[in-house]
């Protein structure tokens, strides 16, 4: 049974797989996994103000020696303005070709930074294209 989950024999079908996985992997792997679970449930809310100005990722070095998980919290850290429900699937899909299928964590975290790059750029696009339309003259003020 997975830490922390209820003591029952039910549960969806997806909740069966994920615990026949789970009970598969060895203890590092397991760990690894609940690491990443607990990435993926601390989705703070956000309430800030609308932005006048697009910010810049912070400068977290790339460490020497990085497991995936710490790679996804740094970027995470680097990027707090990407919305993590748009990281999901690709993030999701990574960290299985880490975990089930083998796929080393260096590859994977060069996958990661480049997608979380790719996130920021077009986030910061659609920012300025925003932006750019609410500078224009609006027809009832001509």
């Amino acid at each position: 049974m997975l830490p922390g989950m209820p003591q029952q024999s039910g549960g969806s079908a997806e909740e069966k797989r994920l615990r026949k996985w789970y009970r598969a992997m060895n203890p590092q792997d397991q760990a690894t996994l609940m690491r990443f679970a607990e990435f993926l449930a601390n989705d703070p809310s956000s309430n800030d103000p609308p932005m006048t100005v697009f910010p810049e990722p912070e400068a977290i070095e790339r460490p020497e020696q990085e497991s995936v998980v710490k790679a996804i919290k740094r970027l995470t850290n680097t990027y707090p303005m990407i919305d993590r429900d748009r990281l999901l699937n690709e993030t999701s899909s990574l960290m299985t070709a880490h975990v089930i299928h083998g796929k080393t964590a260096p590859a994977v975290i060069d996958e990661l930074e480049a997608m979380f790059a790719k996130h920021y750029a077009s986030l910061k696009a659609e920012f300025v294209e925003t932006q750019n339309l609410a500078s224009l003259p609006s027809a009832d003020n001509t």
